[in-house]
């Protein structure tokens, strides 16, 4: 019965994105979470797609971005590429697109939530678009990724965003607070793919964590969600 529903999952993605697979197998393993099989690598993960699905992302974006203000500066425009190919916004993305029902995970990932992971549906839509590029071309990975990211493209032309780490860092000194300090408390996954886990405490409030790609990335998102927690984004 489960399996029946990703199968169906997989068939609603498909038709969601506009773009039906050629090869069922790079579709596979791009929805195929690592936390499958023993680790012997005979299931092929989505690891090594995700690798190549944020340089895709990587061009695409800058692409959209020059094309759209072509009268920006490279100061200017550089925050935008990094706020549309973040982990937070790649996991919203997957989330409009409903990816989480279509990946293939661990029974025990599964069980814990790992549908609704940032890190895990951020994966799965930097593999995807990977497999796309790979199945369909460099247009066809275009056309879903301008479809997918549009919503992310109007936040990015309602002005420059403010680097998150600098907003925390303003935000505790209007409080009267020590700078934010922050600590990476973990890093997992292969050398070509790691993932950070950053640690940000403000005096006098709870901590929070956020993964990242680097350890840059992951400061930069747990320092938003900690803005976002406390309402001052």
């Amino acid at each position: 019965m489960v399996k029946d529903k990703r199968v169906a999952a997989v068939g609603d993605l498909e038709r969601r994105i506009g773009h039906a697979f050629a090869d069922r197998q790079l579709l596979e393993q791009a929805l195929t979470h690592a936390s499958v099989g023993d680790g012997s690598k005979k299931t092929a993960d989505n690891e090594v797609l995700e690798f190549i699905g944020d340089r895709v992302l990587g061009l695409l974006a800058a692409e959209a971005l020059a094309e759209r203000f072509p009268q920006a500066k490279e100061g200017e425009l550089a925050p935008r590429l990094n706020a549309l190919v973040s982990r937070e916004t790649c996991a919203r993305v997957a989330r409009a697109a409903e990816l989480g029902p279509a990946l293939r995970l661990s029974a025990s990932s599964s069980k814990i939530g790992g549908r609704e992971t940032d890190s895990i549906l951020a994966g799965g839509c930097e593999a995807l678009m990977a497999a796309l590029y790979r199945d369909g071309g460099l247009e066809t990975a275009r056309r879903v990724f301008l479809d997918l990211w549009s919503a992310e493209f109007d936040r990015a032309a309602q002005g420059k965003p403010r680097d998150p780490k600098t907003a925390l860092q303003e935000w505790a000194q209007g409080l009267g607070k020590p700078l934010p300090t922050y600590a990476v408390k973990d890093r997992k996954g292969p050398d070509h793919a790691p993932v950070f886990t950053v640690q940000v405490t403000v005096a006098g409030l709870d901590p929070i964590f956020a993964d990242g790609r680097s350890r840059q990335e992951a400061e930069k998102a747990a320092a938003r969600a900690l803005l976002d927690r406390e309402g001052a984004a």
